[in-house]
C-alpha cells in the first residue's frame, strides 16, 4: 500500500515525505513500463480505513479534521455511506476516505527498477556483503565472497543492516517479522483496498492480500499457524465473505525497524564515503523512490534537500571517537 495519509498521525515528521513518496510512483509508473516493459501495477484506487468502534471513530474523524485543515484530500463516511459504497464489508461505524492513497505491485517494482538502472549502465553483482572496508576515516569498498573498490558505499541492506562489519557505530536496525496470505477475491466483488480491524486487505488482480503481523522473533522467516489466525479473523472481519474461500498462499518477510519507527537516511558524518538508506520498517515500498531520489541528491552534493534532522544516521549513538 502506499498510505501516508493512513498511516500518519498530525504529529508524523515524515508524512511530507510519504506523501512526495506515493506521488513520485505517479512519475515513474509510466517510464519504466516503457522501458523495461514491466508494469509495476500502480492502482490509485484511494483507501478505505474502517472505525469498527466508538473510539476508531473519534480517531479518525480527527484524522480527517487536522488532514483537511492542512489541505489533504480525505473524507468522512458515516456507516450508511460506507454500506453504500462497500456493501460487502462488514460491520463498520464509519470510515476514513483517502480517495489519493494507491497500491502497487512491490515485486513488479523491484523487477522494473533493476532492468531500468541496468539499462542505465548499472552492474548487478550476487554477493554477500559481510563488512565496509576502511582506510582510516575514509570508505574504500565493502568485502563479501570477494573486495569491492568503492568511493562511496551506501548501507541500504534492510533488516540486515546492522549486521555488515565495520561500521563506526551500532546501527539501530532490527527485524520484524510480518506474515502475509493470498486467497481468490470472491468475484461478486467489487475491488478495493480497506484497512482496519486490526489488518487490512488488498485486491490486486484475482487476489485478495492480506495481513500483516508485526513479530519480533529475529530472522526466523517463517509463517506460523498463530500468525495466520490472527490475519484470517482480521481478514473476515473486514470482508465476511472470505471465510467462504480457501487460502491459496502464505509468505512471511522481514522490516527494517529502528527505536522509533523511523528511517536512517544520510551521511555517516565520522567516515567519508558512507552513507544510509535503511530502517523504512513498514513504509519500505513507500518510501523507496522517493529516499532513491534523496540520496542521489545528497551524493551530488545537494544542499537544498530539506530537513532530515529526524532520519539523521547519529541520532541513536551519537558518540565521539577518542
Amino acid at each position: 500500500m502506499l498510505a501516508p495519509q493512513i498511516e500518519a498521525g498530525a504529529e508524523d515528521p515524515l508524512l511530507e515525505f510519504g506523501l512526495a513518496g506515493r506521488e513520485r510512483y505517479h512519475e515513474i509508473a509510466a517510464p519504466l513500463r516503457e522501458s523495461t516493459g514491466v508494469d509495476i501495477g500502480l492502482w490509485p484506487v484511494g483507501i478505505v480505513r474502517l472505525a469498527t468502534n466508538d473510539s476508531e471513530v473519534t480517531e479518525l474523524k480527527s484524522k480527517v479534521a487536522w488532514q483537511r485543515q492542512r489541505g489533504y484530500v480525505c473524507d468522512w463516511f458515516d456507516a450508511d455511506e460506507v454500506r453504500s459504497n462497500w456493501p460487502w464489508l462488514g460491520e463498520a461505524h464509519g470510515a476514513l476516505w483517502a480517495p489519493k492513497e494507491a497500491a502497487l505491485d512491490p515485486n513488479l517494482l523491484v523487477a522494473a527498477l533493476l532492468a531500468d538502472a541496468q539499462q542505465h549502465g548499472a552492474q548487478v553483482i550476487t554477493d554477500e556483503v559481510v563488512s565496509v572496508d576502511r582506510k582510516g576515516d575514509r570508505i574504500v569498498g565493502v568485502a563479501g565472497k570477494d573486495q569491492y573498490k568503492g568511493g562511496e558505499v551506501i548501507i541500504a541492506a534492510g533488516a540486515w543492516s546492522g549486521r555488515i562489519k565495520g561500521l563506526p557505530r551500532p546501527l539501530s536496525v532490527e527485524p520484524v517479522r510480518g506474515q502475509m496470505a493470498a486467497l481468490p477475491w470472491p468475484a461478486e466483488l467489487k475491488p478495493a483496498i480497506v484497512v482496519g480491524a486490526g489488518g487490512y486487505l488488498i485486491a490486486r488482480e484475482s487476489e485478495a492480500i492480506v495481513g500483516s503481523t508485526m513479530e519480533h522473533a529475529g530472522f526466523e522467516v517463517e509463517v506460523t499457524s498463530g500468525g495466520l489466525a490472527r490475519i484470517f479473523a482480521a481478514a473476515t472481519r473486514l470482508c465476511p465473505a472470505l471465510a467462504k474461500v480457501e487460502v491459496t498462499r502464505t509468505w512471511a518477510g522481514l522490516r527494517p525497524v529502528t527505536p522509533d519507527g523511523l528511517p536512517i537516511i544520510g551521511r555517516e558524518p565520522l567516515v567519508e564515503g558512507l552513507w544510509y538508506a535503511t530502517g523504512h520498517g513498514r513504509n519500505g515500498i513507500l518510501l523507496a523512490a522517493i529516499t532513491g531520489v534523496t540520496m542521489a541528491r545528497l551524493l551530488s552534493g545537494d544542499q537544498d534537500i530539506g530537513d532530515l534532522e529526524s532520519v539523521r544516521p547519529d541520532r541513536f549513538w551519537s558518540w565521539q571517537p577518542s
